[in-house]
């Protein structure tokens, strides 16, 4: 066997004894929260590693946010794994029940998925969440982080690992690739013996990998191209604080936006008020031939590939467009169905931009910062579904788990 398959084997002996965990899994989540606290200066050390390792690899300043761990961030990590701790238990649910003509009960029951393999990137704080989800809704779970946050993800994991076996429960609820070659990747999408689920967090590229390449069932997560259309009724000075908080307030995660459409009859009133705050961030802006006559040689001409393209930065593509059908057509040519938003105060515009545009959130005067799983109310969240089959949106414990059919006779034969 390969160190992965004995990885796999010894997970889903560990995904066993979950499954009658019970309230008990409430004891190793709070025991992981108080080891991470503890524990929090030998994360920073582990993880100043990563950060200058990617310093000298090039990385941008916001994948090198993404990567950063702080005090208060892991603070964050173990309130997050408190928060799951206190959501109720999905596992046993009966979701729905009903007696036969012949006498048999039958009843749908929430259970486990087993074990739930989770491929990401540079986001150390993934490790936590993934692992308090998993270990709530009764499933073992293997990690594979990516090389940038190696470090962070291996002194993680292993205080985690420390922290359920103190309270009785196996080691191998939680595991970690060490290997992070394309390799141990590649083996663990077609580690189908053991795996029942894979879930991979993080850039195109890496969704793409693991869709064309899975043995193992996949829900595939969100890559965000995410667009903010304002409309004719807007409110400007709302759309504006919308846009800003959209954009700026965590650029490189996948709720921000990437792409704003703007009404023609608006445009020349929204766009200057737009810019105004966007500049205090040192947002590029590339524009469509009418954004640059409204705002000047400063905006770059966009291109189609900016329209499609993930920035992840403090770049914004703006194109303005001549009615609500223009902008619902750009954004179902260019969405990547996770999250959009109108600014209106049509109702009727509203109704119709929500019943017209497939993505997994769609918003109504709001920022799609929001698509997130503990802002949501599902606690800490295992990513953003973009796919239909399953599970759709942020995945909470629910989304986590499977079901099976309980069926309690009294001698019937067919």
């Amino acid at each position: 066997m390969t160190q992965l398959e004995i990885m796999g084997a010894n997970a889903k002996n560990a995904s066993v004894f979950l499954r009658t965990a019970g309230s008990k899994k409430d004891d190793a989540l709070l025991a992981i929260a108080k080891a991470l606290r503890e524990h929090s200066d030998e994360i920073i050390k582990a993880n100043e590693i990563d950060i200058e390792n990617g310093k000298n690899a090039g990385l941008t300043e916001s994948l090198l946010d993404r990567l950063r761990l702080t005090p208060e961030r892991i603070n964050g990590m173990a309130e997050g794994v408190e928060q799951v701790a206190a959501l109720a238990d999905p596992i046993g649910n009966v979701l729905e029940g009903r007696t036969l003509k012949n006498g048999l009960n039958i009843e749908k029951v929430r259970v486990p998925m087993g074990v739930i393999g989770i491929i990401f990137e540079a986001r150390p704080n993934v490790t936590s969440d993934a692992a308090a989800l998993c270990l709530k809704a009764g499933s073992a779970v293997i990690l594979r982080g990516g090389k940038e946050a190696i470090n962070s993800n291996l002194a993680v994991s292993e205080i985690m690992r420390n922290a359920v076996e103190s309270v009785g429960f196996p080691k191998d609820c939680i595991a970690l690739v060490k290997d992070t070659s394309r390799k141990s990747a590649t083996e663990l999408m077609q580690l189908s013996d053991y795996l029942d689920v894979l879930i991979p967090r993080g850039g195109a590229g890496l969704i793409r990998s693991v869709v064309e390449n899975a043995k193992v069932p996949v829900i595939e997560t969100g890559v965000g191209n995410c667009h903010i259309y304002v409309d004719e009724s807007a409110d400007v000075q709302m759309a504006a604080n919308i846009i800003f908080n959209a954009k700026t307030s965590r650029p490189s995660v996948c709720n921000a936006i990437e792409t704003i459409l703007v009404h023609k009859n608006i445009a020349q009133k929204a766009l200057p008020e737009i810019k105004k705050l966007l500049d205090t961030k040192n947002v590029e802006i590339r524009g469509c031939e009418t954004t640059r006559k409204i705002l000047g040689d400063s905006v770059i001409p966009a291109t189609e590939e900016d329209y499609a393209k993930e920035f992840l930065d403090y770049i914004l593509a703006v194109k303005v467009v001549d009615s609500l059908d223009d902008a619902i057509d750009h954004i179902a040519k260019y969405s990547t169905g996770h999250s959009e938003s109108i600014i209106t105060n049509d109702y009727n515009n509203a109704n119709k931009f929500t019943a017209c545009v497939d993505s997994a959130a769609v918003y109504v005067n709001a920022s799609t910062r929001f698509t997130d799983g503990g802002e949501f109310g599902l606690g800490a969240e295992i990513g953003i579904s973009t796919q239909k089959l399953h599970a759709r949106g942020p995945m909470g414990l629910n989304e986590l788990t499977s079901c099976k059919f309980i069926i309690r006779g009294n001698g019937q034969i067919r």
